[in-house]
């Protein structure tokens, strides 16, 4: 029901945009501009999104089997299953979901997107065998997706990679920023499903858990920051998560091996249901993207940000936020164009500026909200997303203020 008013809101206000600027300012090419950009979101969202992903869900999905015969989905769960089954209370013990949701995390905690996109619909899937209504997202299905939109990752490679084209002094100096604005922005979301859903966060269990991360995450950004050269944590970084990506399905085929598993026919029977998720997808992919093109052609992201920076202005002196606000903006809403506008805010105020740093910051604190909604509830059939969107859109927005906090921290 979210998406739906969601979406109808994005075309009522580029049309009237499009009048006032037709109107009012003579803009006699601001609605062919609208119209190019629906031809080129439903052409991209199908021969750039959807088509590409076939092959990479066909590879994970199939990897993904190998691995559940292997028993390492079951192993994973009996791990991870007391904490999880305190934020997924309606998931059985030692569901294959668990696992699956853990793989999803850990490839999105790595920074490997092409393979969390695939994972994360396996766990989708698998939270919907055990959903009772269908068309209507679980409780434990919004625990997850919300999860996931906060973006948790502790090697925002892309980020940095990005950094270093552009010529920055230092690519890596965001890192501890980002790890910082992400980590904030997924304990909101948490905090904020948990009490929707009345979840004990003080049950000593999670306490551990949450603990232990942030102990882990502490330690981490320590280590980076004290015992690694600048140069050392890209170089980490980078090596880490191809490192990790190659090694999750050598010690799944090795573990299939051992029980005596057909890998190869595993793997075929697997990666069989990419190709039937990847077109599922489409419409609600062409749906989503078409609306946020026709949303951000308009102008109106412009109008929102001059009206911030005017009630900025009412407070204090300080506005260099606002330069960067555009990428925040951008960010729940498509992921390639937040980097997109990550980059020209880098390019307009300079690499190693506040507002390009803070852009950078801004990428890696969340994750494209109304995309992950549309593709992960839309490859199992749900219709009805309860309050999915608002939980996800209120961990976007404690990462940004997060975001801006540390970046005063750090660069001034």
């Amino acid at each position: 029901m979210a998406l739906n008013y969601i979406w109808i809101a994005f075309f009522i206000i580029a049309f009237v945009v499009g009048i006032v600027k037709l109107v009012f300012f003579g803009d006699t090419e601001i609605f062919q501009q609208m119209v190019e950009g629906i031809f080129k979101s439903s052409q991209s969202s199908v021969m750039d999104i959807a088509l590409p992903l076939l092959g990479t869900m066909a590879f994970w999905l199939g990897i993904m089997n190998v691995g559940e015969k292997a028993g390492a989905i079951s192993f994973l769960s009996r791990i991870i299953g007391p904490f999880f089954q305190r934020l997924f209370p309606e998931v059985p013990k030692n569901h294959p979901a668990v696992g699956n949701m853990v793989m999803n995390f850990s490839a999105n905690l790595l920074g490997l997107d092409n393979a969390a996109t695939p994972l994360g619909l396996k766990a989708m899937s698998s939270l919907q065998e055990i959903n009772k209504d269908r068309d209507t997202a679980s409780n434990a299905q919004i625990m997850f997706l919300v999860l996931h939109t906060s973006g948790l990752q502790m090697l925002p490679v892309t980020i940095i990679a990005q950094r270093a084209i552009l010529g920055a002094a230092d690519p890596t100096d965001v890192f501890i920023p980002c790890i910082i604005a992400t980590y904030v922005a997924t304990i909101s979301g948490l905090i904020i499903v948990a009490i929707k859903q009345k979840l004990n966060l003080f049950d000593k269990v999670v306490v551990a858990w949450l603990g232990g991360l942030t102990l882990f995450i502490s330690a981490l950004v320590f280590y980076f920051s004290y015992y690694l050269s600048k140069e050392e944590i890209s170089l980490v970084s980078k090596v880490a998560s191809n490192l990790l990506l190659f090694v999750i399905p050598v010690l799944f085929i090795l573990g299939a091996l051992r029980k005596k598993v057909n890998v190869f026919e595993a793997f075929i029977e697997g990666a069989k249901g990419g190709f039937e998720t990847s077109v599922k997808i489409i419409p609600y992919l062409v749906a989503m993207l078409v609306a946020i093109s026709v949303f951000r052609t308009c102008g109106a992201l412009d109008y929102i940000n001059d009206g911030v920076r005017w009630v900025a202005t009412l407070f204090t002196n300080e506005t260099r936020f606002v330069d960067a606000l555009p990428v925040a903006y951008m960010k729940p809403l498509s992921g390639s164009g937040s980097k997109a506008m990550s980059i020209e805010v880098m390019k307009t105020f300079g690499v190693d500026s506040f507002a390009g740093r803070l852009g950078s910051i801004f990428n890696g604190s969340a994750d494209t909200t109304f995309y992950i909604v549309a593709l992960y509830f839309g490859s199992v059939g749900i219709k009805k997303s309860r309050y999915a969107i608002p939980a996800g859109l209120a961990a976007d927005l404690a990462g940004v203020i997060a975001a801006i906090f540390v970046a005063y921290l750090f660069f001034g």
